[in-house]
C-alpha cells in the first residue's frame, strides 16, 4: 500500500486532511488515454473523462476520512494512485465508529447516481448525442464509472469497502477478532475468483487488483489472528477502559516515551520503572483511548457496579 513518503507528490490540504498524488498515476494515466483514443473526436475528453475518474475517487476517500473524524477519529491523510485511493483513517475501536468510517465513502457514489443520472437524461432531452456528442458521451462515461466503483466497492470482499462494512456488521455479533477472521476468510475465497477471472480474461490490471486486494487480506488475517491471541490474554481486574469497558491486559505491553523501557503500567501507577517518568494518560490497547489511571479506576467501579 502505497503512502505519501514513498514516490509520492503532495497536491493540496483540505480540513487538515493531506491529499497526495503517487507517482505512478500519470504512468496509467497516460496509458489508459491513449488505450481509449478514438472514444472521443479529441484526446482532450479523454482526458476529462480520467480527470472525473480521478475526481470521484478523491471525493470518496474524503467521505472515508471526514466519517471517521467525525466519529473522533483521526484521519489526515489520503494518497491517490492507479489502483484507486487510500484514505488512512483510524475510526475508534467500535464496530459503530468503523462501521460509518467505511460506509460513508461508497454512500458518496451513491449520493452521485442520482446526480448524474439527471444530468444524462437532460443531455439526451436536449439533443447533446446529435449536437454535443463527446459532451454527451463523457457524461455517459463518468456516470457509468461512477456506477461501477460503487458495484466493485461494495463487493462483500475484504479489503473492499463491502468487506470491511460486512466485518463491520458482524463485529456487532462475533467481537473484533472473530469478525475479522470471518471477512478476511470470506475475502480469500473472493480473491481466489478475481486471479480466476483476471487469468480468463487475461486482463492485467484486474490481475494486479486482485494481487494488491490478496496482500491486503492476508495482512488482515494476520491481524486477526494476532487479536484472537491478545483476546485471550489474562487481564487485570480493578480497572476498565472508560471507552470501551475492557480490563487491561497483565504484562508489559506499554512503552516509556522517554527512555524506551517497556512495562506494565498498572502495576507501576503509571510510572516507568527504569527512569521514574509519570504518565497522565495511559492508553487503551484494545481501542486505542487514552484516560488518566484515576478514571481507568472509576470506569472499573462503575461498570462492575452497572
Amino acid at each position: 500500500m502505497p503512502t505519501a513518503r514513498q514516490g509520492s507528490i503532495r497536491l493540496f490540504r483540505f480540513s487538515g486532511i493531506d491529499v497526495f498524488l503517487h507517482w505512478s498515476w500519470f504512468l496509467v494515466a497516460a496509458y489508459e488515454i491513449q488505450t481509449r483514443k478514438g472514444t472521443y473526436s479529441s484526446v482532450t475528453w479523454n482526458v476529462l473523462e480520467y480527470l472525473a475518474l480521478f475526481l470521484i475517487v478523491m471525493v470518496h476517500e474524503f467521505g472515508h476520512a471526514l466519517a471517521c473524524r467525525q466519529v473522533g477519529g483521526r484521519a489526515n491523510q489520503i494518497v491517490l494512485w492507479p489502483l484507486g485511493g487510500v484514505a488512512y483513517v483510524d475510526p475508534p475501536q467500535r464496530p459503530g465508529a468503523t462501521l460509518w468510517s467505511i460506509a460513508a465513502g461508497p454512500l458518496v457514489n451513491v449520493v452521485l447516481m442520482p446526480i448524474l443520472f439527471l444530468a444524462v437524461m437532460i443531455g439526451r432531452s436536449w439533443g447533446w448525442p446529435q449536437t454535443m456528442p463527446d459532451l454527451y458521451q463523457l457524461v455517459r462515461a463518468i456516470f457509468y464509472i461512477n456506477l461501477g466503483l460503487l458495484i466493485f466497492n461494495i463487493l462483500p470482499i475484504y479489503p473492499l469497502d463491502g468487506g470491511q462494512i460486512l466485518r463491520s456488521l458482524l463485529w456487532f455479533v462475533l467481537g473484533r477478532a472473530r469478525s475479522l477472521m470471518v471477512a478476511t476468510i470470506l475475502g480469500l475465497i473472493g480473491i481466489v475468483g478475481f486471479i480466476g477471472l483476471a487469468m480468463w480474461r487475461q486482463d492485467v490490471w484486474l490481475g494486479a487488483i486482485a494481487l494488491f486486494m490478496l496482500m491486503s487480506c492476508w495482512g488482515g488475517l494476520k491481524h486477526a489472528l494476532a487479536l484472537s491471541r491478545f483476546a485471550k490474554l489474562p487481564r487485570r481486574e480493578g480497572f476498565a477502559c472508560p471507552t470501551c469497558k475492557s480490563a487491561p491486559p497483565v504484562g508489559e505491553y506499554w512503552k516509556c516515551g522517554q527512555c524506551g523501557q517497556p512495562f506494565d503500567t498498572f502495576q507501576t501507577a503509571a510510572v516507568c520503572p527504569r527512569c521514574r517518568a509519570q504518565f497522565a494518560q495511559t492508553k487503551c490497547i484494545d481501542c486505542g483511548a487514552s484516560h488518566s489511571m484515576n478514571e481507568w479506576m472509576a470506569s472499573s467501579l462503575t461498570f462492575s457496579n452497572v
